[in-house]
């Protein structure tokens, strides 16, 4: 399998950012005392001890309640059906490695998805036993996806970037400069086409996802791209040390 280049992770970021953009930075928020290890927390976490009522749909959507600039992050309990938003915190919860892990409902579904990845992940072999989708799957790699596009819904681009590797370095962007380009981006929606084969490289392993983008911007204006992601995930199946899960190492997407 071929794999784009670094610097067209840049440009299709780039690209696509400059079209269909995001609102707001991150706010910050808290944690939930529950287990030993202690990593660095996700950017704009909330604890969950400051649980809220649980409404609304599972799906992202544009809605006159979106979040917006002001409000920051839409929370979980806004985004998603009250069983499903306290599955997602339960799940978390059960597997999260973290002193505070940012478990809790007032968070963005997407930044609690990406803790739950996270510490499957770090479960490596024994992930499945604690209900995880394979880690190492095209299954997982494409839940990478649909988080990254939900963070954007939600308008919490600090788990959006971090979907990226390095830190969200493989974007080609800083943190401030991502949060920019989603500035009229209303909502987006993505499907995916047959994902490649997981394949192996230097400590590595790799899968191209295609992809269809649909985005609608604040003033109505409807746009789609279409294209492919490759996702990376660090230490292979033999690789020392757990697995870090999926991230997206390059972009290649187009208009049209």
């Amino acid at each position: 399998m071929k794999f784009a280049p670094r610097h067209r992770a840049s440009l299709a970021a780039l690209a696509l950012a400059a079209m269909i953009g995001a609102c707001s930075a991150p706010d910050s928020a808290t944690s939930n005392d529950t287990s030993a290890i202690t990593p660095a927390p996700l950017p704009g976490a909330a604890d969950n001890t400051t649980a809220t009522p649980v409404g609304g749909q599972s799906t992202p959507a544009a809605s006159d309640t979106a979040s917006t600039a002001s409000d920051g992050p839409l929370a979980c309990s806004a985004d998603a059906s009250t069983v499903e938003a306290q599955r997602l915190v339960a799940q978390c919860l059960n597997v999260s490695p973290a002193t505070h892990p940012p478990c809790n409902v007032a968070n963005s579904c997407a930044m609690i998805q990406a803790e739950i990845a996270r510490g499957c992940a770090l479960l490596d072999e024994d992930a499945e036993k604690a209900g995880c989708t394979p880690i190492r799957s095209a299954e997982a790699a494409q839940d990478a996806i649909r988080r990254y596009y939900s963070a954007i819904n939600a308008h919490d681009y600090a788990t959006a970037y971090a979907t990226w590797s390095d830190n969200g370095e493989a974007s080609g962007k800083s943190l401030d400069a991502f949060t920019r380009g989603f500035a009229q981006t209303r909502h987006t929606a993505v499907m995916f086409g047959d994902p490649g084969e997981v394949e192996g490289a230097a400590g590595s392993v790799y899968i191209e996802l295609p992809v269809t983008i649909d985005a609608e911007l604040n003033d109505g204006t409807r746009q789609k791209f279409t294209g492919s992601y490759t996702l990376r995930q660090v230490n292979g199946p033999n690789g020392p040390g757990p697995s870090q899960g999926w991230h997206i190492a390059s972009a290649s997407l187009k208009a049209g």
